[in-house]
């Protein structure tokens, strides 16, 4: 199949703001497969969490990378960008139209445009790094970063210690600022691409998540968590909903703050989520129930091709 004939439709925006049940409806509409792009979708044994997609949505449309990967894996962007467009190559020779949903940034940026090819971190680097994580938590390597590379530290999740890590990994490898040696040049796709953005009021949004976490405690977030708390050391537990569970099973914290913690840092990364995408000029930003004006903006971009 010729590039002019296969669109990927990539859906993104905030946790929360109707992504997965768009995509269900839009791949229903267009025949089409779905590959998710969240970073922890992915995982096993974290589907209430993760807000993998229900069994119904998954009865009405075939879904990729959800819940292919053990907890302990390792798996970063790079491995996802080999994968997907691996995979990719695959579905297009039977379907012409791919949905593509999650709200992982940097998932997404590997999977439309490419990611830079950046230096791996000597070993003996990366141990180190790992072992101050564990004895000294995030925030002390957080601050070592914004010393190194304070244009990166503005950029980056701070939260989230993948990002940290690996920005400190190549500051310390080269003796060079992460931001530097990130070109930010767009891989060529060959495939069509079109970015549909999911918006709406922040107090609506802001009362989804909330309603949205109490499903999650409901549904059994607290014994999912439980589950593998053993393990929560790990990078895929490094995870809002997960991390504030793990305070109050150490006594941190009671029962009722961890769910208004979970509430709070969900907003927060549904808040940067948006600051992430908004710089993305190629996404067009609709309400998530629109989804008439929305098929027809895609096949406007489809057709004017």
């Amino acid at each position: 199949m010729a590039a002019a004939d296969k669109t990927l439709i990539v859906i993104v925006g905030p946790t929360g703001s109707g992504k997965t049940e768009l995509a269900v409806s839009l791949a229903e509409r267009f025949a089409a497969p779905v590959i998710s792009t969240d970073s922890r979708q992915i995982y096993r044994d974290l589907p209430i969490g993760t807000a993998q997609p229900d069994a119904a949505q998954l009865q009405r449309a075939e879904h990729h990378f959800i819940a292919t990967h053990a907890i302990d894996e390792e798996f970063n962007c790079g491995a996802y960008e080999q994968a997907a467009l691996a995979l990719l190559d695959k579905l297009f020779e039977q379907h012409p139209t791919v949905i593509a949903v999650g709200g992982s940034g940097l998932y997404v940026k590997a999977l439309c445009d490419g990611l830079d090819d950046l230096p791996e971190a000597a070993p003996e680097i990366r141990r180190e790094l790992a072992q101050r994580l564990r004895d000294e938590g995030l925030e002390p390597l957080a601050e070592q970063l914004r010393q190194l590379d304070p244009e990166y530290y503005r950029q980056v999740d701070t939260k989230n210690p993948a990002r940290v890590l690996r920005a400190l990994e190549v500051c310390l490898s080269t003796g060079q600022p992460y931001s530097s040696l990130r070109i930010g040049e767009p891989h060529e796709r060959p495939f069509r691409i079109v970015m549909i953005g999911t918006q709406m009021e922040r107090a609506e949004l802001y009362r989804r998540i909330d309603r949205r976490v109490d499903e999650m405690m409901a549904a059994g977030l607290e014994q999912e968590a439980r589950a593998v708390y053993p393990y929560r050391h790990l990078n895929s537990l490094q995870t809002v909903g997960y991390k504030e569970l793990f305070d109050y099973f150490d006594g941190k914290i009671t029962r009722d703050e961890a769910v208004e913690l979970i509430k709070r840092n969900t907003r927060r990364y549904a808040k940067r989520q948006m600051t992430w995408f908004r710089r993305d000029r190629r996404i067009a930003w609709f309400e998530p129930t629109h989804r008439d004006e929305i098929v027809r903006h895609i096949e406007k971009q489809i057709f004017a091709d």
